[in-house]
């Protein structure tokens, strides 16, 4: 497969890049991916870029956004921060691969089993960490279930991804809130921005549309 080109991008929509991002999940889950020359890619791109998506995910080793999605060099840009929050720098350079570099999709992917989400159920505190995870901590307060403190920690595995989902949700809010030149391109149809969760059991990702 070749890499993208301005040509080839142009022709992609919010709806056909979601698309696009499903159909190589389900090639990722049944070992099935493209080929693709990554030496000949290296030089199809060296001249430019053309990205179809713009994915903002975790930092955890087992949740690659190129991998789980299929995806070649020059495919799609690659946020990852513990956690999938968003702050001005990461907008930043959303706003870049929007508006710039003519990206057509933003992704906020989450994942099962979080070590930053469980971090922020616990209140875990260690140097950066603890600021960084506070950012988090939105999510774990707007779950409501369970009541009893108890079982509102990393023990309880159900609490942690349904905060993680919660925290791909609160995040897209975030986006939508604070930066004015991504809201204006989803609400005129320009690019979409959607949630999903990736399940690191089964290799699945879940799509919130």
């Amino acid at each position: 497969m070749k890499a993208h080109t301005k040509e080839t991008q142009a022709t992609m929509t919010p709806e056909k890049s979601l698309q696009y991002l499903k159909e190589g999940n389900i090639r990722f889950q049944n070992n099935l991916k493209v080929h693709r020359d990554l030496l000949e890619q290296v030089n199809d791109t060296s001249d430019g870029q053309f990205p179809f998506a713009t994915i903002l995910s975790c930092i955890d080793s087992r949740v690659s956004a190129e991998l789980v999605f299929d995806q070649g060099l020059g495919d799609v840009f690659s946020v990852r921060i513990a956690g999938n929050f968003v702050n001005p720098d990461i907008l930043g350079s959303m706003e870049f691969a929007c508006k710039l570099a003519g990206t057509k999709l933003i992704v906020v992917l989450g994942h099962t089993s979080c070590g930053a989400v469980k971090g922020a159920c616990d209140d875990a505190r260690l140097g950066n960490l603890t600021g960084m995870l506070a950012k988090i901590k939105p999510a774990v307060k707007a779950v409501s279930e369970p009541h009893n403190p108890s079982l509102r920690n990393s023990s309880n595995i159900e609490f942690v991804d349904n905060v993680s989902a919660k925290n791909v949700q609160l995040t897209i809010e975030r986006i939508m809130e604070e930066s004015d030149v991504l809201a204006e391109m989803q609400n005129s149809g320009v690019i979409k921005i959607i949630g999903a969760m990736y399940n690191i059991n089964t290799g699945a990702v879940t799509f919130y549309d």
